[in-house]
């Protein structure tokens, strides 16, 4: 009788075992936060909640993605620094707030390599150059002698000044010799309807932004600036293959503050890069045309310091002031 029960007794026990191993493996320290610096919706949120999604199974605690707008992402960045050493915090950045910021704003708040340690390079971005349909251009080349020819119309508008597409145009505008009239706007949604409405004649935007219009017919994109030619638009030509030896991304990267023990930060990456290597995670990037990254701890360190090197002299030249 009792031989019948030793099978089941050792079953339970192996459960239990098991059990009690996913919970010691569990991130000590409670839920996960993720600190996103702008409103829900937009690009950075949308790749902070993919992410998210997978991390929790995998660390065995909630993830939360806490929206924390205002001031260009800066504020979030000033929250993380000050995370104390236990709490489970993760920020998601862009090159605004890791690059641009602390190079134009004489009191950020935060010193971007020395209160953050980079964790896990997820996706990148390219940015597109756009014309509304009332331009009478097709080509990249015809643009700019357009361009030269109306220097009084020769206005670009940019999602916000001080973004990356901003100095973007002015890195265009300096390889082509050509000047514009740069006016900012208060976010892609305004900037968008302008060119549609032929309010402004040219954006610099990001590629995700500019893509479904163009397959709509709305505004014509002309170039964009990656390596090489988008997955999402093959029929569109990168800047050199349109004459323009230009090549520029933006990338959303995890940030753990200085605060964390380094053993926990390099769990999280760790449990990250395998998350990105998940097909159904690079399928949700895809579908939302971002494309996914799968980065190491040290890759994404080497990543920001290449970064930071190419965009410091152009933001610095520019003599940008908020």
């Amino acid at each position: 009788m009792f031989r019948h029960f030793i099978p089941r007794i050792a079953a339970t026990l192996t459960l239990a075992a098991t059990a009690l191993g996913a919970q010691a493996q569990a991130l000590e320290g409670g839920p996960l936060r993720i600190v996103v610096g702008y409103a829900a919706g937009g690009a950075t949120d949308r790749v902070a909640r993919i992410v998210g999604d997978k991390l929790q199974p995998k660390l065995g605690v909630p993830v939360i993605v806490d929206n924390k707008p205002g001031a260009g992402g800066r504020l979030a960045a000033q929250q993380v620094k000050a995370t104390p050493a236990g709490q489970n915090v993760l920020m998601l950045a862009n090159p605004a707030v890791m690059v641009v910021a602390p190079l134009v704003f004489k009191d950020n708040g935060y010193d971007a390599e020395r209160d953050f340690v980079p964790v896990s390079h997820v996706n990148d971005y390219e940015f597109a150059l756009a014309v509304s349909t009332a331009v009478p251009v097709r080509e990249l080349s015809h643009l700019l002698a357009w361009m030269r020819a109306n220097p009084e119309k020769a206005n670009f508008g940019v999602p916000a000044t001080g973004s990356l597409p901003h100095f973007f145009g002015l890195m265009m505008g300096e390889k082509a010799k050509v000047q514009a009239q740069v006016i900012g706007y208060r976010g892609s949604g305004p900037l968008l309807t302008d060119l549609m409405g032929g309010q402004v004649p040219i954006a610099f935007d990001t590629f995700d932004v500019d893509l479904p219009q163009h397959q709509a017919g709305k505004i014509r994109v002309l170039a964009v600036s990656g390596a090489r030619r988008s997955s999402f638009a093959p029929d569109i030509p990168t800047f050199k293959e349109a004459g323009l030896d230009l090549v520029a991304t933006g990338w959303n990267t995890f940030f753990a503050p200085a605060t964390m023990p380094r053993d926990k930060a390099a769990r999280l990456s760790k449990a990250i890069h395998e998350v990105m290597q998940d097909p159904d995670t690079q399928r949700r990037f895809k579908d939302a045309l971002m494309t996914p990254v799968v980065s190491t701890q040290d890759q994404t360190a080497a990543m920001l310091k290449s970064y930071r090197a190419q965009w410091a002299p152009v933001v610095q030249k520019s003599g940008y002031q908020p």
